[in-house]
C-alpha cells in the first residue's frame, strides 16, 4: 500500500498576530523548536509515509523549501502552488488529481494541516494505521477529537456514541453557538472535526464526480493549465480563480454515505488562539508560561513571548491571564478571554494599510531575509542576511542611496558596472539611480548593515533589471 502524505499548508493565522503575518503565516511558526509545517511532515513520515505532497501559496514557496532544507530526512516533496486561497475543496481535489497522475489513483492519501499540534506522534501513528486501513477499502476517514469542553471554534460530527472504536459519520455540523455545543456534549455522540482526512486518491475523486462535479471539473481545468517544473506546480491565476471557495466538508463529506470517523487517541490541537499556544507550552508554579529571563512578580496564568532583534528585559507585575506579544514591530497585549477577538485588531490594521498585518518583523525572501532596526524622516537602517551563493536582483531606486557594511561573510557588491570584494568591516556607497547587486561569495551566511538615506525609503521604490528569481 502506497501512502502520500498531503499537507495543507494555508491560512494568514491572524488570531496569532503579531507572530503570524500574511506573508509568514502560522505553520512557519516555531513551537518546540521546530516549524508546525515541519511537524505535520514528520507526522506523515513517522506513519510510514514515503512520499509528500504540499499545497501552500506561491508566495511561501521558498519559505517552505527553507522548512525541507533544514529538515535532517526530508522526503522529496511536490509542491503545489495556489495563487490566492481557494478552501480546502479545490486544495484536495487538485491534490488528488496530481497525486493519480503521478502515483497512481489507489494511493492512500493522508491530508494533514500544517497548522496543527500533535505532540505524541506515537499515538497518532496508530490512529493513523487504522485510517489506512478502512481508506484501502474505499472509506473516507476523518480523524474525530473527543471533546474536552463546548468549543465553539470548531466543527462537529455526530456519531452513535463516541467510542474508541471507527464507525460511520452520521452528520457534520458547523461551528455552533455556546448552547448548541453544550447540548452536542450532553449527547455523548459528536467528536470535534479535526481536518484531517484519508482517503484513496480513486476514492475521493469518485466523491468529488458524484457530489461536486463542478469543482472538480475546475480543478482539473487549473491542472491541465498549470505549469510543472521539476515537483513545483504553478497554476495560472484565471484558470485557478474559477474554482469555488468551498471546503471539504461542504463539497463532500458532508454529503458522502461511506465517512468513517476514526477518533483521535492523541492529543490534538488546532494552535489557533494564543490560549491555545500557551498550553502547548509548560508552565511554572503560577501558572505562566515565559522565557525564563522574564521578571514575574505577582503574575499568573500569563503568557509572555517576544520576539526581539537583540536583548530585551520584559516584566510582569500585578497581572493575571494575559496573552503578552512582543516583536520588534508590534506589541499585543490582551485578557485570555478575549484573545479570539485579536482577528479585530488585524481587520482594523487592514483599514488603515498598515504593513504589519503583511510583513513580519523578520521578512524572508528567496535570497535571505531583511529587517528594519530603525526609521525615522530621511533615513532607515536595515539587517540584511544572504545565504550562501545567493545573491539580490539587479536593481535602482529613484529616491534613495544606500550605505552597505559588511559584518559577516565574504560578498561581491557590484555598483554599476564595477565588482568589488567586500570583506567584513569594508563600506561600499551606492549612489542614487546607481545600478547595483549584492551576491554571497562565501560558504557562511552573509550579514550587511545597510542605511538608506531619501526623501522616500518605500518597499516599492525598487526597479529590478535582472533577477534570478523570476522578479524582474
Amino acid at each position: 500500500m502506497r501512502v502520500l502524505s498531503v499537507v495543507l499548508s494555508g491560512g494568514s493565522g491572524s488570531r496569532l498576530w503579531p507572530l503570524s503575518r500574511q506573508a509568514f503565516p502560522k505553520p512557519f511558526m516555531k513551537l518546540g523548536g521546530t516549524t508546525l509545517l515541519q511537524q505535520a511532515i514528520e507526522r506523515g513520515q513517522a506513519c510510514g509515509t514515503g512520499d509528500l505532497m504540499v499545497v501552500t501559496n506561491q508566495d511561501h514557496l521558498f519559505l517552505t523549501k527553507d522548512v525541507l532544507r533544514q529538515m535532517p530526512d526530508a522526503p522529496d516533496a511536490t509542491l503545489l502552488l495556489e495563487p490566492k486561497g481557494r478552501n480546502t475543496g479545490p486544495a484536495i481535489a487538485l491534490a488528488a488529481l496530481e497525486c493519480t497522475r503521478k502515483f497512481g489513483g489507489d494511493t492512500v492519501m493522508l491530508v494533514l494541516s500544517a497548522d496543527h499540534l500533535v505532540p505524541d506522534v506515537e499515538a497518532f501513528v496508530a490512529s493513523a494505521s487504522q485510517a489506512f486501513r478502512l481508506a484501502a477499502k474505499g472509506s473516507l476517514v476523518v480523524f474525530g477529537i473527543s471533546p474536552t469542553g463546548p468549543e465553539t471554534g470548531f466543527g462537529y460530527i455526530e456519531v452513535a456514541h463516541v467510542s474508541r472504536e471507527s464507525q460511520p459519520a452520521i452528520r457534520f455540523v458547523e461551528k455552533p453557538d455556546l448552547q448548541t455545543a453544550q447540548e452536542y456534549l450532553a449527547t455523548g455522540r459528536y467528536y470535534w472535526n479535526s481536518g484531517m482526512f484519508c482517503f484513496t486518491a480513486d476514492a475521493i475523486v469518485s466523491a468529488f464526480e458524484q457530489y461536486a462535479p463542478e469543482l472538480l471539473a475546475a480543478a482539473r481545468h487549473a491542472l491541465d493549465s498549470s505549469q510543472i517544473e521539476g515537483n513545483v506546480v504553478r497554476f495560472d491565476t484565471h484558470a485557478f480563480g474559477l474554482q469555488p471557495d468551498i471546503s471539504i466538508d461542504y463539497a463532500v463529506m458532508e454529503r458522502a454515505g461511506n465517512v468513517h470517523v476514526v477518533p483521535a487517541k492523541f492529543p490534538w490541537s488546532d494552535v489557533g488562539s494564543w490560549p491555545s499556544v500557551a498550553k502547548a507550552h509548560s508552565s511554572d508554579a503560577s501558572g505562566n508560561t515565559m522565557p525564563h529571563d522574564v521578571v514575574a512578580i505577582d503574575t499568573t496564568g500569563t503568557h509572555v513571548q517576544v520576539e526581539s532583534h537583540g536583548p530585551k528585559v520584559v516584566a510582569t507585575l500585578g497581572v493575571r491571564d494575559l496573552v503578552i506579544v512582543d516583536t520588534p514591530d508590534a506589541l499585543l497585549v490582551a485578557h485570555k478571554d478575549s484573545a479570539q477577538k485579536v482577528k479585530a485588531v488585524v481587520d482594523t490594521l487592514k483599514d488603515r494599510k498598515h504593513e504589519t498585518v503583511n510583513l513580519p518583523a523578520v521578512v524572508h525572501r528567496p535570497w535571505g531575509t531583511y529587517a528594519s532596526l530603525k526609521e525615522e524622516d530621511g533615513y532607515k537602517v536595515k539587517r540584511i542576511t544572504v545565504k550562501p551563493g545567493e545573491s539580490l536582483s539587479l536593481q535602482y531606486h529613484h529616491q534613495r542611496a544606500e550605505h552597505w557594511v559588511v559584518v559577516q561573510g565574504t560578498a561581491i557588491v557590484q555598483i554599476g558596472d564595477v565588482e568589488h570584494k567586500t570583506l567584513p568591516g569594508e563600506y561600499r556607497y551606492i549612489p542614487l539611480k546607481e545600478r547595483h547587486r549584492l551576491t554571497n561569495i562565501g560558504k557562511d551566511e552573509l550579514v550587511l548593515i545597510e542605511v538608506q538615506c531619501g526623501v522616500y525609503l518605500g518597499e516599492d521604490d525598487i526597479v529590478r533589471l535582472a533577477d534570478t528569481y523570476g522578479r524582474a
